[in-house]
């Protein structure tokens, strides 16, 4: 039994594909709404600080996993005294705050855009003053999709972005002038067994993914830097589970890599993986918290994965055609900036 924190696609896709393998699934989230609760018979719906149905909640299943990485540090503790929480909670609290995230990112030394520190308007005015304009401020904490976030242009732009951001303390981070983005799914089991998918290469619209194509075009060498650096990061955080990695491509005479962010559980940018590889980021990730060995994740043909964004998910039946293979979540309502669903459409010769 697979216990899963969160009930949102990501938590419903994990359902599906641990069904698959025979396996059952509890799902624990507050919002009875919750996509994932179609899925399973299993649910909990309480509040993720209500320690006697988290306590319950344990009690029902083998291993706690989740598919948000903001799950509050104190539910993680607590459920990780009661049963196996994977990825594990040092894992969590690092990816859950971008400081702490870059602050072990640096410390493997492991490319991050040039950042400071902001707890308030002077330091964000040394900030501007050592890393200069253009540049973003973010929440440390609990951004997502553009959200809890502000580009800088111009000085004067400063103490209102400051006020509207929250929750504090903020980070200010360079402007990288990148000539794409790509990202990386990495898998790794208890036993240390690590795998990568392709690289995706990434287009947003709205601070939102909207296209994840495989393979990216970027070199080989390049491509396999981004897996070597991603497999750094599931070994050096102990992590068992699936891991996003999401770099800028920086140009030059040889084009460089920077990391920036990483995301402790199934990626947005990995869901190709579900029409072309013989084992999709949803199974690795349960096959891997499960205690199994890995499977492989060996791409057979080209992707392009676009997210169904709010209305745009009523004209799918429409525009399918042999090579495209939809994904909807069950969300009843689409509103704008929603994630509703998702196409893979296979790229052929």
């Amino acid at each position: 039994m697979i216990g899963i924190l969160g009930g949102g696609q990501l938590g419903r896709m994990l359902s599906l594909a641990a069904s698959r393998l025979g396996m059952r699934t509890h799902i624990f989230c507050p919002d009875a709404g919750s996509p994932a609760f179609e899925v399973t018979p299993h649910r909990t719906i309480a509040a993720y600080d209500d320690e006697a149905a988290l306590a319950g909640f344990a009690d029902a299943v083998d291993v706690i996993t989740y598919e948000f990485e903001n799950v509050p540090a104190a539910t993680a503790a607590f459920l990780a005294s009661r049963k196996p929480l994977r990825p594990g909670p040092d894992a969590l609290a690092i990816s859950q705050d971008r400081l702490a995230e870059k602050s072990f990112l640096v410390s493997k030394n492991i490319p991050v855009a040039p950042h400071r520190a902001v707890t308030s308007l002077m330091d964000l005015d040394a900030a501007i003053d050592a890393l200069g304009l253009p540049a973003v401020l973010k929440t440390t904490r609990l951004g997502y999709d553009g959200k809890g976030q502000s580009v800088l242009r111009d000085r004067a732009e400063a103490a209102g972005a400051f006020a509207a951001l929250s929750p504090k303390p903020l980070v200010l981070e360079a402007f990288v002038p990148f000539d794409t983005e790509i990202s990386v799914v990495v898998a790794r089991n208890a036993a240390g067994e690590v795998r990568a998918y392709d690289a995706a290469e990434n287009v947003h619209r709205h601070h939102i993914l909207h296209t994840s194509t495989v393979p990216a075009k970027i070199s080989p060498g390049l491509e396999k830097h981004a897996a070597m650096l991603a497999k750094v990061i599931v070994v050096a955080l102990d992590y068992v589970g699936v891991l996003g990695v999401e770099f800028f491509v920086v140009p030059g005479e040889r084009p460089s890599l920077m990391v920036n962010e990483i995301a402790p559980r199934v990626h947005n940018s990995g869901h190709w993986t579900e029409a072309v590889c013989l084992t999709d980021q949803f199974e690795q990730h349960i096959r891997a918290i499960a205690g199994w060995p890995l499977g492989d994740p060996t791409r057979l043909a080209d992707v392009v994965m676009e997210n169904l964004i709010g209305e745009g998910v009523l004209n799918v039946p429409g525009g399918l055609d042999r090579d495209t293979r939809p994904h909807l979540y069950g969300k009843t309502d689409a509103r704008p900036g929603r994630k509703m669903g998702h196409l893979n459409r296979i790229v052929r010769p």
